[in-house]
């Protein structure tokens, strides 16, 4: 049945829509953001959508399909929630326009539809969430996991904050959990905790005769994990009777909130927002893929909008005669410091650090790119993106001078090569005419930064100390979570 209400959704759709059709610019796509070809109009469940259809929240209610949690947890849950009428509106409203797409990927999988409540408490809904752990976007994924669920992550795009790809990952790292466990709370407990963390507690309760559910368990977790299904149970019972707790939701219509636009040209961001005709903050709080102002074209590029303003984008577009992109890169091809690229493009320091997330006293190693105001020579080509990466350093000197006090055994020629310089090099610093040097004598030096911040010694004393300290460990984070899911720290403030 509940494939024959998706059918429905989905003709009333396209027909709202239409088929994804070119426009005036060549580059151009516009399309649903699903698709489902089974449509049957002999079908009794498309003559009649019912009131209850319409809603996004019934929709969730109908789909229920995790056992009901018990437990203190969940009862302190659901009274911190409950407490907060005005957190709940908050988030919801963010919610709404993710909640089609991503109850719509649930039941293509049939998976149960509480899951689709869980950025609630990943993120509050905001896909531009960032952790302690460096997790980021709505589902919270770290690096790690995001690269092994193929969540690009490069100076242009993190996909871990793409609505629609982060979804996708999300949902099929879940099934995996779930394929592992065979329990959807403890899928979810491995979502927070790491699946190795898990198996282990799983393995010391067998071992101790004790059962393995998520309550028996969970005197083995950490806080977060202990509290993360108990959480999602209290959103989920909110859900089910807000009345019950005081809350009125808000509406949430049972169709797509977005289309997906195809892009194959580079755009600025403020540019494609002006098209289509929303404020920034609506535009990225769709979009918060892009990293920089610029979202560079390709054949893989998607935009997001609001259905009703997918066409004023179009339309507006046709109409543009203006470049749709100010920007262009420059690959740096020897370590530069940002002022002296800025003067070469004729623009201030402080916007090539803001626009290229460059923070103050670093500076561009050789082969980095960046972003850099287009120039009116500059021909009408797009970012090439396949190689493109910045690195920076610490904006210190190559070398600095340090004063070196002459061993009874020291030569010019010792001391040169323990520095690794010349000879000729240390007579010029030190204007000296001949090779010989005393005992007790003082010498400057021009060696690498890092060398020359040790305290100045006596050349053979300090080269001693230095060789005993030839091995340098270096302390790692640990946080024996093996499967790359976010260590356990603190909770995001916006997820409380």
């Amino acid at each position: 049945m509940q494939q024959m209400k998706l059918r429905a959704i989905t003709f009333a759709a396209c027909l709202l829509l239409g088929t994804p059709f070119a426009t005036h610019a060549n580059d151009l796509t516009i399309s649903p953001a699903f698709s489902d070809s089974t449509y049957d109009p002999s079908d009794p469940a498309t003559q009649v959508i019912t009131m209850e259809e319409l809603d996004v929240w019934g929709r969730i209610r109908n789909g229920f399909g995790i056992p009901d949690l018990d437990n203190p947890l969940v009862i302190s849950q659901t009274n911190w929630y409950s407490a907060r009428p005005e957190y709940i509106q908050r988030t919801t409203v963010r919610a709404s326009r993710y909640l089609f797409h991503v109850l719509q990927e649930l039941e293509k999988r049939d998976m149960p539809t509480e899951l689709a409540l869980l950025p609630f408490i990943e993120s509050a809904f905001n896909p531009e969430a960032f952790s302690s752990a460096k997790a980021s976007g709505m589902w919270q994924f770290i690096p790690s996991t995001g690269l092994d669920f193929n969540l690009k992550q490069t100076m242009f795009k993190d996909e871990r904050r793409d609505v629609l790809a982060s979804t996708d990952a999300a949902l099929t790292y879940l099934q995996k959990l779930h394929g592992m466990f065979g329990d959807w709370q403890l899928a979810l407990a491995a979502y927070n905790w790491g699946e190795g963390s898990v198996q282990r507690a799983i393995k010391k309760n067998q071992a101790a005769g004790l059962p393995i559910d998520f309550n028996s368990l969970s005197p083995l977790m950490p806080v977060e994990t202990r509290n993360y299904v108990p959480k999602l149970q209290a959103v989920k019972n909110i859900i089910a009777t807000p009345g019950a707790f005081g809350i009125t939701l808000p509406k949430a219509d049972n169709q797509p909130y977005f289309v997906t636009i195809g892009k194959t040209r580079d755009i600025d961001l403020k540019v494609a927002a002006q098209l289509a005709e929303l404020s920034l903050e609506e535009f990225k709080a769709l979009n918060p893929q892009f990293n920089r102002p610029v979202i560079t074209g390709s054949s893989s590029t998607k935009i997001l909008l609001p259905q009703q303003n997918a066409e004023k984008f179009k339309i507006n577009l046709a109409q543009w005669n203006r470049p749709l992109s100010s920007w262009m890169a420059h690959v740096v091809t020897k370590r530069e410091r940002i002022e002296a690229i800025a003067a070469l493009f004729d623009t201030e320091p402080q916007l090539l650090r803001e626009v290229n997330h460059i923070p103050p006293n670093m500076r561009l190693k050789a082969g980095s790119t960046i972003l850099v105001p287009k120039t009116a020579k500059a021909p009408e080509t797009d970012i090439a993106t396949e190689h493109a990466v910045m690195s920076i350093e610490p904006d210190v000197p190559d070398t600095r001078r340090i004063t070196v006090r002459v061993g009874k055994r020291d030569s010019l020629a010792s001391i040169a090569h323990r520095y690794k310089v010349t000879v000729a090099q240390v007579k010029s610093w030190n204007d000296l005419v001949h090779d010989k040097v005393t005992s007790g004598q003082s010498l400057h030096v021009q060696v690498p930064y890092r060398l020359a911040t040790r305290k100045s010694a006596p050349a053979s004393r300090r080269v001693a100390a230095a060789s005993s300290r030839g091995k340098v460990v270096q302390a790692s984070a640990k946080s024996g979570n093996k499967t790359g899911k976010k260590p356990n720290g603190p909770i995001l403030a916006s997820a409380r």
